[in-house]
């Protein structure tokens, strides 16, 4: 019998009416949602289904999942989804990761007005590299990048930053060329982090202006002209911080990093250590002294607080695509550039281990050939008679 391992879906259950008393008021719709989803996920509140294998009729009952993006188990399937159909856009040349970080002060705002400071968080981080990019003293190329937004830091607290993973080359201005970037260099971070900056405030500007900016607690104060005029010259004043990690390899590695930050909610299953006395312990990482592991406890109730402060304004797309890899015209330009790349890859790397790749092909465990197909669904009502609880639950994805 395999052992259960510790979810966040544990401590949801076991502190739901707990949580939901303290700070159930607090919650919007999305959160409310989120919550519930996760708590029923692949238990029997949702139902399950029946599945067969279509080579050796082999037949096994499985829980329905939630499909809720925020939820970590779901979250795994989609991710090795997305991937494998990524897995076709890599470039044969090395890739670089840059990361765009607002400062703390702009945290509390962003909170109050999500769904507008991620917009101009995308377009402000968009317009810069894409310009810095296109300089000739820089690279002198129209590239292409993909972004994915985070919120959380290792501690769960509110950070919200773009990871940029961003092919280390692009499109000479008359396409009729590639031009690659230096082996050991892509753009000048601080280069990077003053037009971010400039950009990023000039969008903010403008909203206030347009009077879409909400101010409320503390913030009240910034209404005023004066005081967000303010409050922006302090902006002004800070160096905003821009990483970037020098050319790290071809699509092999690609693959490897955008597994770990596209489809990521506020912290994983895998992170979890130990539920004890109401409390959470997790493994986190220690960036201020060399990403040392290390472990963090907080209560359990602060944790699901804590995890809530991310779930995403409803529709909000957190990975969007920029320059030549636009969906509007990926395909074409992905063609144009293989075919002016001098490196030319046999054929796309493997994304997926063993187990992630029969997950998503639905392959059989017992034949090991044949897939495994839905022939009959079944509500929640019907499994009280055969004896399963409303949350008993398994791990296993398998809708």
């Amino acid at each position: 019998m395999i052992e259960h391992r510790l979810e966040v879906a544990d401590v949801f259950r076991q502190h739901e009416q707990e949580f939901l008393r303290q700070w159930g008021h607090t919650l919007n719709a999305q959160q409310r949602r989120a919550f519930r989803d996760i708590c029923a996920c692949r238990t029997a509140a949702l139902g399950a289904h029946l599945e067969q294998c279509d080579q050796c009729a082999h037949q096994a009952i499985a829980y329905n999942s939630c499909r809720n993006r925020n939820c970590p188990k779901c979250q795994s399937t989609a991710r090795d989804k997305w991937l494998a159909a990524r897995t076709t856009e890599l470039l044969p040349v090395p890739y670089c990761h840059v990361v765009f970080t607002l400062p703390q002060e702009v945290s509390a705002l962003a909170w109050q007005n999500q769904r507008l400071i991620y917009s101009i968080l995308f377009r402000a981080v968009s317009e810069t590299v894409l310009t810095i990019a296109a300089d000739p003293r820089r690279l002198g190329a129209q590239i292409g990048f993909l972004a994915v937004l985070h919120s959380w830091n290792q501690q769960m607290l509110y950070h919200p930053h773009l990871h940029c993973v961003v092919p280390s080359g692009g499109l000479s201005p008359d396409r009729a060329r590639w031009v690659s970037s230096r082996a050991r260099f892509f753009l000048p971070v601080k280069v990077l982090g003053k037009l971010f900056r400039g950009k990023f405030l000039a969008f903010l500007a403008s909203a206030f202006r347009k009077k879409k900016l909400q101010f409320g607690g503390t913030l009240a104060h910034l209404e005023t002209p004066g005081a967000f005029d303010r409050f922006l010259r302090q902006l002004r004043s800070k160096n905003w911080v821009v990483y970037a990690k020098r050319p790290f390899g071809g699509p092999e590695y690609v693959i490897r990093y955008l597994a770990r930050y596209t489809h990521r909610v506020a912290i994983s299953n895998g992170r979890l250590i130990e539920m004890k006395d109401g409390q959470v312990t997790f493994r986190r990482r220690d960036s201020a002294h060399g990403n040392q592991q290390k472990l963090m406890t907080l209560d359990a109730i602060e944790f699901i607080r804590r995890y809530l402060l991310h779930i995403l304004p409803s529709g909000l797309v957190k990975i969007r695509h920029f320059g030549f890899l636009a969906n509007r015209n990926r395909h074409e330009a992905l063609i144009l550039c293989r075919a002016l790349l001098p490196t030319q890859a046999d054929h796309p790397p493997d994304s997926l281990t063993e187990t992630q790749r029969n997950a998503v092909q639905r392959k059989c465990p017992i034949c090991q050939k044949g897939t495994l197909r839905i022939v009959d669904w079944i509500s929640a009502a019907a499994l009280i008679p055969l004896g399963i609880s409303r949350n008993a639950s398994v791990g296993q994805d398998t809708s």
